[in-house]
């Protein structure tokens, strides 16, 4: 049975008569009531967009009201019982550029019309219609639903438009949620952004980005960085280092193959690549990867490293910063303060000279400056 506060049947049904029969090319350009909005949120380099049409309170009851609960009759199109279009006019339309997941279920990428079921338990069905070109939920059809998925609503301050957000936005996920009235109705969306970005990476490496040594060690280091597949990696990165294009050894490139490597158990080649990198690695090099030895636990060598440095480059900064580190991390803070004097009077700008002075007063306090 229809809800008179729904719509009205028979404004509805005339409207309906006009844009059924009139090409969609001569329907007349006029503000809405409902206002058309879009929002668009990219996880890794998967694009998540809504459009969708915003109506209002107006002072009006939403939940159970002008939003029936459950299933209904509209009155109107092919479909015995609709789910609600979880917006206004059209149907509201949500895209994903990539496969997901939404509540743990996976879902092919493409576009979909986004309706809702509205349970008065504090409950909602999200649904996501392959046919996604019909007007609002009139001709829904339950064999085109590609995803169902329940979720719990939530109570929240007065939203006065619909609004579609998303929030507590993660490397690999998002919530989504429809905000109206004081209801709240959330879902999560996952992406799988490592296998996404390293099938583009395939893609993209043999087209004219892969002509460029740089792209290579890129890619290399993004599937050593995020759980990629290493072998993959590691043919990536001696690409760049024996490239027919390209071939070239680089302090960047041997560091990320010394990784990979150690990544695969192979320590002593890992460790012959590492000492050959540091051979051709300039004074900024050496100095990072003093410090990435630090952030690694790696406090010993990471001294080493620091006297290497500045024993091959006698006097260039940052070797006393270096070594003020070093023996920061090993405890020794007499040492460390010794070495960021010097590191004071060759710090080449303020910004590093005031570093130098919060860092020192640390050491008097008996705390490691890393």
């Amino acid at each position: 049975m229809m809800n008179n506060n729904y719509f009205n049947g028979g404004l509805l049904l005339s409207v309906f008569m006009l844009l059924f029969s009139i090409p969609s090319n001569s329907q007349l350009n006029m503000p809405r009531g409902s206002q058309q909005a879009k929002v668009l949120q990219t996880i890794g380099i998967t694009d998540i967009s809504i459009s969708y049409s915003r109506p209002s309170v107006r002072e009006r009851e939403i939940w159970g009201n002008l939003v029936p609960y459950g299933m209904n009759n509209l009155g109107f199109g092919t479909a015995q019982e609709s789910p609600w279009r979880a917006g206004a006019d059209e149907n509201t339309v949500i895209e994903f550029t990539d496969d997901v997941s939404i509540e743990g279920e996976p879902l092919a990428k493409g576009n979909y019309g986004l309706h809702m079921v509205i349970m008065e338990d504090n409950t909602a069905e999200i649904i996501f219609s392959k046919d996604y070109e019909a007007w609002g939920s009139y001709f829904y059809d339950p064999a085109q639903d590609a995803l169902r998925v329940k979720v719990n609503t939530n109570e929240i301050p007065h939203t006065e438009e619909l609004t579609y957000v998303f929030s507590e936005i993660k490397p690999t996920s998002s919530k989504i949620s429809l905000l109206w009235g004081e209801k709240e109705i959330p879902f999560t969306v996952e992406v799988n952004v490592t296998a996404i970005v390293m099938d583009d990476l395939k893609k993209k490496l043999q087209n004219s980005p892969g002509f460029t040594r740089q792209s290579w060690e890129r890619a290399a280091n993004f599937a050593l960085n995020n759980g990629g597949d290493l072998e993959t990696a590691e043919a990536w990165i001696d690409a760049a280092i024996e490239g027919q294009f390209f071939s070239q050894k680089t302090f960047n490139n041997l560091s990320i193959k010394s990784r990979i490597l150690e990544k695969q158990g192979n320590l002593a080649e890992a460790n012959a690549t590492m000492d050959e990198a540091l051979g051709m690695a300039t004074v900024l090099e050496t100095h990072a990867y003093g410090r990435q030895l630090i952030a690694q636990g790696k406090k010993e060598k990471a001294l080493e490293i620091f006297k290497m440095n500045a024993k091959n480059h006698k006097g260039q900064w940052p070797v006393d910063y270096g070594l003020a580190r070093g023996y920061s991390a090993n405890n020794d803070y007499s040492k460390a303060l010794k070495h960021l004097a010097i590191a004071q009077e060759r710090a080449p700008d303020q910004i590093n000279k005031d570093a130098i002075v919060r860092n020192m007063a640390l050491l008097q306090e008996g705390k490691d400056i890393n």
